[in-house]
């Protein structure tokens, strides 16, 4: 028997098959011909797929997981595809940001903290190439553009901002993370097809926090693209279009858990899912999605259990959605994982160290079970005034305060805190941190090629895009090109008239084009030619464009 080892699997082949040598076997069977020259039908690979969804559920410990069961009452979705155990440390750090574990996700690269789609400046870690620091800032190809490349229809999903760190790592390149104004610029340029979320208002001109400062209304230029702009879940069910912007909030989408009361309008993550899917499945090659439970992460930041399991139980049903598709598709992959833990959260702390074995479930759910908003649904109203702080308690699931409880709700300094301390103590729930955490997290997996075992959470990046039929490292090549080294003979230089739109010059005899920087635009003469990829510039202020990018300005007149 031959052997030869394939991703942690060794795989046996027969030196001949049926009296023809392994090679002369798979060049018959490349051409459909039987040994007796008979046509045959050609066996599909069993590890490439049609689709791939890609969902993660951001900050998410296996303690929340544990609880949210419990709080059900029954499995979760996310139960019957657990296939292994993912490693998230960055290029830098044990505990991860979720900007380089999205990179790492999407890209296939280890990166720093608060890096969106590039490479590391620093790499410390044990097992990470050193050397990607000699390319430190440059853009890396992630799967959404190697799909599109593919001919694939491609969406993006968050209950976040969707230039959040998270989606940002599927479809944009930046050195900040913070930087919502070069994502959603380059989001926009991407030629995405379906784009749900929140983030209105890192879209448009104005004076808030997250408003375009470069002067460009992007929701005029979705429009322009055809887009369908959708801002209520009315709208999103009914739409009928290809391409569908969703713009939900003008930040983050509520928590799932408070929707109904405070945001009725908007969709929940399953509704998103369920529609992206059933838009993007009309393509005949096939698409690429990816979701994000964004808003776990925040509840574990603030360390509120009601936010925790509401939005790890939104999450299952959005996993639901794309479980229910692949099992009746049958060609479609599958990938479910949290991009970091957070918090430590617990069943069990300080106060059940002796008495922890005859504690039943209900001590720790019953008490959650009273909560009928999450923290941040509670103090909204309450610093609105809507109601007062023993009815703000009671929403929280403190209902019959005991005197010590009152007494340290009224001289509280920081509301949000002792609401999290007081319920927690209740319910005998542990926290070790308010920020992230280092352990392993597990590995969902369905379909054609699913991942199996422990992993790095790179090897996923590589995966899925093996699944969808392209190399990552090999697509990079042609995809982000140095311009100094893609445009030979040209000269190049950078207007930056305009400081907040740089833009390429390109020369070369007496053609001259124009690069606006995170579009995917050519001008020449004032005429407008449209790219297969957007033009990136980074850090080091050099630009970067793809090889399609060259072919188009050599062939334009």
């Amino acid at each position: 028997m031959l052997k030869n080892f394939i991703g942690g699997i060794v795989v046996n082949f027969s030196k001949k098959v049926i009296g023809v040598t392994l090679a002369g076997a798979l060049v018959l069977g490349s051409l459909g011909l039987a040994n007796n020259g008979e046509k045959v039908e050609a066996k599909k690979d069993p590890t490439k797929a049609k689709n791939v969804i890609m969902l993660v559920m951001d900050g998410t410990s296996a303690g929340a997981t544990t609880l949210a069961r419990y709080y059900k009452g029954e499995k979760l979705a996310l139960d019957e595809i657990m296939t292994g155990g993912v490693s998230t440390f960055s290029a830098e750090s044990a505990i991860t940001d979720s900007a380089p574990a999205a990179t790492a996700l999407a890209t296939g690269n280890k990166s720093n903290d608060k890096y969106v789609g590039v490479l590391p400046s620093v790499v410390n870690s044990p097992g990470v190439d050193p050397s990607l620091t000699k390319n430190a800032f440059k853009p890396v190809v992630n799967v959404l553009e190697g799909a599109k490349a593919s001919g694939k229809a491609t969406g993006i999903i968050a209950t976040s901002e969707i230039q959040h760190a998270t989606p940002a790592g599927f479809s944009a390149h930046v050195d900040q993370r913070s930087n919502y104004d070069t994502i959603a610029e380059q989001q926009v340029y991407q030629g995405i097809d379906v784009v749900l979320g929140g983030g209105k208002e890192a879209l448009e001109l104005g004076s808030g926090k997250n408003n375009r400062k470069d002067g460009e209304n992007l929701i005029e230029v979705i429009e322009e693209k055809g887009y369908d702009l959708v801002e209520t879940r009315d709208d999103l069910l009914n739409s009928k279009s290809k391409k569908i912007w969703g713009a939900f909030a003008s930040n983050a989408l509520a928590y799932d858990f408070d929707r109904e009361e405070t945001k009725p309008a908007e969709p929940t993550l399953a509704d998103m899912t369920g529609k992206a899917i059933n838009t993007l499945s009309k393509d005949k090659d096939g698409f690429f999605l990816f979701v994000e439970g964004s808003k776990v992460d925040w509840a574990a930041h603030s360390n509120d259990p009601i936010g925790i399991i509401g939005d790890v139980l939104a999450f299952d049903s959005a996993v639901e959605k794309a479980l229910d598709f692949a099992k009746k598709d049958k060609n479609t992959l599958v990938i479910a994982v949290t991009d970091h833990a957070n918090s430590g959260i617990t069943m069990g702390n300080l106060n059940t160290s002796s008495s922890y074995p005859s504690i039943p479930v209900s001590a720790y759910i019953d008490p959650l079970k009273k909560a009928s908003m999450t923290l941040e649904g509670t103090l909204t109203k309450y610093n609105a005034g809507e109601v007062s702080l023993t009815e703000a308690a009671a929403l929280y699931g403190l209902d019959q305060l005991s005197n010590e409880e009152s007494a340290k709700l009224n001289a509280s300094k920081n509301l949000g805190k002792t609401f999290v301390e007081l319920l927690s103590a209740r319910a005998n729930i542990g926290f070790t941190t308010g920020g992230h955490t280092g352990e392993d997290v597990f590995l969902y997996s369905y379909g054609p090629g699913n991942p199996v075992g422990f992993i790095d959470n790179t090897d996923i990046a590589h995966t899925m895009a093996a699944s969808m039929g392209f190399d990552l490292k090999r697509l990079d090549k042609n995809m982000f090109i140095k311009a100094s080294d893609a445009f030979k003979g040209a000269t190049l230089k950078t207007d930056n008239t305009d400081e907040k739109n740089p833009v390429l010059t390109v020369k070369k005899g007496k053609k001259v084009a124009a690069f606006p920087v995170n579009k995917n635009i050519m001008i020449i003469n004032g005429k407008e030619t449209e790219l297969n990829s957007i033009v990136v510039q980074s850090k080091t202020g050099e630009f970067y464009v793809s090889k399609d990018t060259v072919n188009t300005f050599e062939k334009a007149k």
